[in-house]
């Protein structure tokens, strides 16, 4: 399909980015919201378990 979301694990990302740490926020200005997305990165890349729960799918598991 053309798009897919549910299909690409960065789409995944970014919904939880949004639904846990930059959305509804007021920003002083780019570099505030640059700041705040490498914030809200790092937080979501330190939990391993958070990081293969968003991105892994059954389908990409190749192996037989």
């Amino acid at each position: 399909p053309p798009y897919s979301p549910e299909l690409n694990p960065i789409e995944q990302v970014w919904h939880w980015m949004r639904d846990n740490e930059i959305a509804n926020r007021c920003f002083d200005g780019y570099n505030d919201i640059v700041n705040k997305c490498c914030d809200a990165w790092n937080r979501f890349s330190e939990d391993k378990n958070r990081v293969i729960s968003q991105c892994y799918r059954d389908w990409t598991n190749l192996e037989t």
